[in-house]
């Protein structure tokens, strides 16, 4: 299944978001924590260079727990700041001012030598579409500055937005990269919607799910499906969810849409329970 789409927009945001970082202290990366790997843009090296950085594992609630610790042990092994976090709730939020804090030491150190009491740090918010920027930048404000939506493509443009913990933020648009190197990459970032379902085959990307689910969570899709068994082939899963939910047209015909919007809609508001994708 051959996915890519990367629209004009994108590679704007992207230079934007290169010449923006001078005007920044630090960037906050949010990566969905049902995909850890998938959802790391790996042009965000390049667009932050030297900028301190710390990774946000947002959707925490929606992942494995004990699989999302096992990621952040292993991005601090690679040297950087990562924590889990749900931008919903607000679960694991007031961590960020104290590593802010920390990796900027030096130079909040050097502006109170110079008689500065007050101290605003400038941040950059990034990452994929459909990571929950803006639902962070919403809770990190406390106020419902910047729109929110489960769909890709929803903050157009940058903008600055305060708070009170003396932190301001930089909204960005989502951005993901002009080529997907790995088919499971792409998938996943599908499957959670980073990419625009309107240029997805949807019957099909739902039957990529059920036969990544057979693999890694079959127990949830039978007690999700109530399904006493599971067949081996995806499509004859599908056609059983499908009759459970009376996801089918005159003749007992298969509604197929039907079944495959059910399923996506369901995995990506948690409905099947904590899930990751993505092991370290």
């Amino acid at each position: 299944m051959a996915i890519n789409w990367f629209p004009g927009h994108m590679a704007k945001t992207r230079r934007e978001m290169k010449e923006s970082m001078k005007l920044v202290d630090a960037v906050i990366e949010l990566r969905d924590a049902r995909i850890v790997k998938a959802s790391a843009n790996p042009d965000i090296d390049d667009i932050c260079g030297n900028k301190p950085r710390i990774v946000l594992l947002n959707k925490c609630d929606l992942s494995e727990e004990k699989i999302t610790n096992q990621w952040i042990k292993e991005l601090t092994r690679e040297n950087v700041r990562a924590i889990a976090v749900n931008s919903l709730t607000g679960e694991g939020l007031k961590s960020i001012k104290l590593m802010l804090d920390d990796i900027l030491k030096e130079k909040h150190d050097r502006l109170k030598a110079k008689g500065l009491a007050k101290i605003v740090d400038r941040v950059m918010v990034a990452g994929i579409p459909n990571v929950g920027k803006s639902s962070f930048i919403n809770k990190m404000a406390r106020n419902n500055i910047a729109k929110t939506a489960d769909r890709p493509g929803v903050t157009k443009s940058k903008q600055w937005i305060k708070t009170s913990i003396g932190i301001e933020l930089m909204d960005t648009p989502g951005i993901l990269w002009p080529k997907f190197e790995d088919d499971e990459v792409a998938l996943h970032l599908a499957f959670t919607g980073a990419i625009k379902d309107e240029i997805m085959d949807i019957e099909e990307l739902a039957l990529k799910l059920i036969e990544k689910l057979q693999i890694l969570y079959p127990d949830r899709l039978m007690g999700r499906y109530k399904l006493d068994s599971l067949e081996e082939e995806p499509l004859a899963n599908m056609d059983k969810i499908a009759r459970k939910r009376g996801a089918v047209v005159s003749g007992g015909n298969i509604d197929y849409n039907r079944v495959a919007v059910l399923l996506l809609d369901e995995f990506r508001g948690g409905k099947l329970g904590s899930i990751s994708l993505d092991r370290p």
